[in-house]
């Protein structure tokens, strides 16, 4: 048994578990030394907590870590050399004074004036000539946590157990080089895991918003957080803040402000009634013969959205609805907090866990029980983790679908199949109680295309590989509202359907570039017909918020880059996106500016034209202005 314990991977194990100790160490200090901000510990909340921070610890861990963990493991007699284990010592205490506990410990202080963790900015884009006699500063007020940091580095250092003569179960022979690798290469693996937080098809890599999983509080979200995660993995967006100011504070608010201050009324009243918004997965206009029945005036096939097509009819339809971005994590914010994504989608900036009140949240406050609903597993691709730190309460995920329903219908790729999860959905509508918000993300029409094997020979083929996957979730969409039609909340809830983003399979030339390649699927329903009617202007993602709390009787300010389509006339009809370079599709045409010095590149001389590219301007100025703020309220 002894000698199990003094193997290398036994003694590898024992010096990681030094680390997450540590940074649990720094994290309890980070709670001390910032309680003002995050407030009084909360014990139900405390397992949930624990969990994310484990996560994030073991990618902190892994990412400052990694190099010694493999060579520790590598399967090489080197190892066993004295300036060998002396090289890994010093790596071990060194890295990890800086990365875990100074970091973390500098985080401590950072956080109360900023309120964000460490990261990247501060690494890369440090521009103060005094910044190493601030640090001193620093240091020489909060001496106490020098003290730890130096505690913390010493328990590294004895905690290492650099005497301890490591002996292999194998000592030599083909077994001792058998062994090393497998257990190399499983550990290389488990790194591998780590860092990514899963190993998943459906598992992006996680980022800061991931936190949000974890707690509805973006201040204990930032507790949950560690270094160095939070430096490293926002390396490539830390300049994203950097912007062009060509309106003073006076002038911007002139030419457009996000902060919008409703009248007393509004042209329609459905205060009260539940919202149910369907974000659908590349539901591209092109594939409606509604929205565009001259593809498909001479084709046998018209159209794989014939369900979707009868809502649109007795619905108010978006007949010219543009998406802001070409990635589905762009069109969450984009739909539920009516906030763009420009150089880097928002969800993946640090500056993105800042103050908010977003549709579900400002919802929530009038009393709506919230919630998100998805397919997949649980945390995967960010939608939940977006979902919470826009306000919403509880998310349902494949695993309640599975814990009630089995295993059987998993599509083997993304999650389960829409069809069931619809169905699924609706079951758990009936239990909520009223009023109430939900949103739904699709799957089912994403590569690798497939359908289930009961419809394989029944739906469309279509003229690309998406036809028969779309064909297949307005066959859902169909069963759905059959099945709970008859159903008293249905007839009292507002539906709203919007795609993601134009489908990476294209069949129409026009949608093979811009702005082609951003119209999109977009129109609200009310089973009473409140709402009827075609909206030929131009729309966009951006909208959907601010156009759904007029509807719902908000009277209060709210912050939002869109505008309320049937109550705000005056505000620009655009839509605006980037793909290298800041876009703003208007009915003068489409106004384009480059990504350095914001000059215009293309558009009409005309003087309306002119004017739009200035508002336009004024636009992305309030949008870095906010990302440099963090904050995405009416009150800032």
């Amino acid at each position: 048994m002894k000698r199990l314990l003094h193997t290398p991977l036994a003694l590898l194990v024992w010096r990681i578990a030094l680390l997450y100790a540590a940074l649990m160490l720094c994290r309890a200090a980070f709670w001390v030394y910032n309680a003002a901000l995050l407030g009084p510990p909360v014990w139900s909340e405390l397992g949930q907590l624990v969990a994310g921070s484990l996560k994030f610890d073991t990618v902190s861990v892994v990412y400052a870590d990694g190099v010694f963990i493999l060579l520790s493991l590598l399967p090489l007699h080197l190892r066993e050399r004295r300036w060998y284990r002396g090289m890994l010592f010093w790596y071990y205490v060194i890295v990890n004074a800086v990365l875990i506990a100074a970091a973390n410990l500098a985080d401590t202080v950072y956080f109360r004036y900023t309120q964000k963790r460490f990261t990247a900015d501060e690494i890369f884009f440090a521009d103060n000539d005094n910044s190493l006699q601030l640090a001193g500063k620093f240091m020489a007020e909060n001496w106490y946590l020098v003290l730890l940091w130096a505690g913390l580095v010493a328990l590294l250092a004895w905690g290492y157990r650099r005497r301890t003569h490591e002996e292999s179960v194998f000592s030599r022979g083909w077994a001792y080089y058998a062994g090393g690798t497998a257990v190399f290469a499983l550990a290389a693996g488990l790194s591998v895991a780590g860092m990514r937080g899963g190993m998943t098809r459906m598992t992006r890599p996680i980022t800061l918003s991931n936190a949000m999983l974890y707690t509805a509080d973006s201040g204990k979200a930032n507790l949950i957080l560690s270094n160095p995660f939070c430096i490293l993995r926002t390396i490539g967006s830390a300049g994203s803040v950097k912007y062009r100011k060509y309106f003073t504070p006076e002038e911007l608010p002139q030419r457009f402000t996000p902060v919008h201050r409703p009248a007393d009324s509004a042209a329609v009243d459905l205060t009260g009634r539940n919202v149910m918004i369907f974000i659908m997965e590349s539901m591209s206009a092109e594939h409606s013969a509604f929205l565009h029945p001259e593809l498909y005036a001479d084709l046998p096939e018209k159209g794989f959205t014939p369900f979707l097509d009868s809502l649109m009819r007795n619905g108010l339809t978006f007949k010219r609805m543009y998406a802001n971005g070409s990635r589905s994590i762009q069109a969450m914010p984009s739909v539920l907090g009516s906030i763009p994504s420009f150089r880097t989608p928002f969800v993946l900036m640090p500056q993105s866990l800042g103050e908010s009140r977003q549709l579900p949240a400002m919802l929530a406050d009038k009393g709506y029980a919230t919630a998100f609903f998805c397919g997949s597993e649980r945390g995967s691709m960010g939608f939940g983790a977006y979902a919470r730190s826009a306000g919403v309460e509880r998310l349902v995920s494949r695993e309640d679908y599975e814990a009630k329903h089995g295993t059987r219908d998993f599509d083997g790729y993304w999650g389960i199949w829409d069809e069931e999860f619809l169905q699924f959905t609706g079951e758990e509508l009936t239990a909520m109680p009223e009023p109430f918000f939900a949103a739904l993300f699709t799957l089912s029409s994403h590569h690798p295309f497939v359908v289930p094997e009961k419809y394989a020979a029944t739906l469309p083929e279509g003229y690309t590989r998406i036809h028969k996957g779309v064909a297949y979730d307005d066959r859902a969409f169909r069963l759905f509202f059959q099945r709970f039609g008859g159903e008293e909340w249905f007839r009292r809830t507002i539906f709203v359907f919007v795609a993601d983003h134009v489908s990476s399979e294209k069949f129409a030339e026009e949608t093979r570039s811009y702005p082609g390649n951003m119209h999109v699927i977009g129109f609200i329903y009310t089973p009473d017909g409140a709402l009827r009617g075609e909206v030929g202007e131009i729309t966009q993602q951006l909208d959907i918020m601010p156009t759904l709390l007029g509807l719902t009787g908000n009277r209060e300010p709210y912050f939002a880059f869109g505008r309320d389509v049937l109550n705000e006339p005056q505000r620009p009809r655009w839509s605006v996106s980037y793909d290298g370079r800041f876009r703003a599709l208007t009915g003068e045409g489409a106004i384009v500016l480059d990504d350095s010095d914001m000059n215009v590149q293309e558009c009409p001389a005309t003087p309306a034209a002119d004017s739009l590219a200035q508002n336009f301007r004024a636009l992305v100025q309030q949008y870095y202005t906010h990302i440099e703020k963090k904050n995405y309220t009416a009150n800032d």
